[in-house]
């Protein structure tokens, strides 16, 4: 049987253990490694492991031991309980050995866990589990989580009831970072939180949120947007030095002036328009482009696309160009358009 989005994460939350076998497999070790963990504990319980519930075993010493994992899942362990065992890193070689096993299992077996790296759809190893009602296959993409998933992430850290401001602020956090830096962000919040009683707030989330590279550039921006061309030069160094490409610094830009422009030019004001933005920006972004607005016209607003629009062709059409300097000046002269 296979399994994606919501039904796939629930399914990780609480397997079945009427069920013999879960297979995870992906490119992203680390996203497959934390469903991995949610499955066995779901599975034997927190202490599994240490009462000697739950087996590992390398995908490698199948190929030549297949009967190795038969008697896995037949082994009886000492402490009473559901048991599981772990296949890791399973290859294409390995799928015979847990073909067999998952053919010869039978209820009161311990349940089987296997990961897997990038598995193509013709893989064998994914058509033994994806072929039989009495397993599941999983494929862990680079998606972001789900609301349902966001939900229990911030249930687990005691983080219920958000504010909407805050709980937008935490679903663009979950899209900007990994799934372990989410995780241990969100832990984090939780411990921050703990014992306070007032709600959680995207300016709290926003503070003890992890620094990340796009949220560098969008300060970047938000230096030419605020006329503080004195501090662009050093934060341009500082984005060189993490290898960001002028190209998407100015994209960014773009985008971040386009949002502006459609703010200065609504009738009914930017207060009304910025509802109406797609993607939606809220939180403390939200805040800073609304004050940025203040100050710009909707003619400065087209200067400044014209003028991120010619240093962009000049980025692309001029490979021996000094890019840093194109676009360091282009972000000088935005900022030098707004009056005092």
């Amino acid at each position: 049987m296979k399994l994606s989005g919501a039904a796939a994460a629930r399914y990780c939350a609480a397997p079945d253990p009427a069920r013999a076998g879960l297979l995870l497999f992906g490119a992203d070790a680390m996203r497959v490694a934390l469903r991995r963990q949610q499955a066995l504990a779901a599975l034997v319980g927190p202490e599994g492991e240490a009462e000697m519930r739950l087996t590992r075993l390398a995908g490698a010493d199948l190929r030549h031991d297949p009967a190795k994992l038969v008697d896995a899942l037949r082994a009886q362990a000492f402490f009473p309980g559901p048991r599981a065992v772990f296949v890791e890193q399973a290859t294409e070689a390995a799928a015979p050995a847990i073909a067999a096993a998952l053919a010869d299992w039978r209820p009161g077996d311990a349940a089987l866990v296997v990961t897997a790296g990038a598995l193509a759809t013709k893989s064998v190893l994914r058509k033994t589990f994806e072929g039989t009602d009495l397993a599941v296959a999983i494929g862990i993409y680079d998606d972001p989580p789900g609301p349902e998933e966001i939900r229990a992430i911030l249930a687990e850290a005691g983080l219920t009831d958000l504010p909407d401001e805050a709980a937008e602020a935490m679903t663009a956090l979950a899209r900007a970072l990994d799934p372990g830096d989410f995780r241990q962000t969100v832990e984090k919040i939780g411990l921050f939180k703990h014992g306070d009683p007032a709600p959680l707030t995207a300016a709290e989330i926003a503070a003890l949120a992890p620094a990340t590279v796009e949220a560098e550039v969008d300060d970047m921006v938000a230096l030419a947007a605020e006329r503080r061309a004195e501090a662009i030069p050093r934060m341009m160094q500082r984005l060189a030095g993490q290898g960001v490409n002028p190209v998407t610094l100015c994209l960014a830009a773009e985008r971040h002036f386009r949002a502006l422009h459609a703010l200065v030019s609504d009738p009914g004001g930017p207060g009304a328009a910025i509802g109406r933005l797609r993607p939606p920006i809220f939180g403390p972004r939200r805040d800073r482009i609304l004050a940025q607005a203040r100050g710009w016209s909707a003619v400065q607003a087209e200067q400044a696309l014209t003028i991120l629009f010619a240093a962009d062709l000049a980025l692309r059409s001029s490979p021996r160009a000094p890019a840093l300097a194109i676009l360091e000046r282009a972000l000088v002269r935005l900022a030098m358009l707004r009056p005092r």
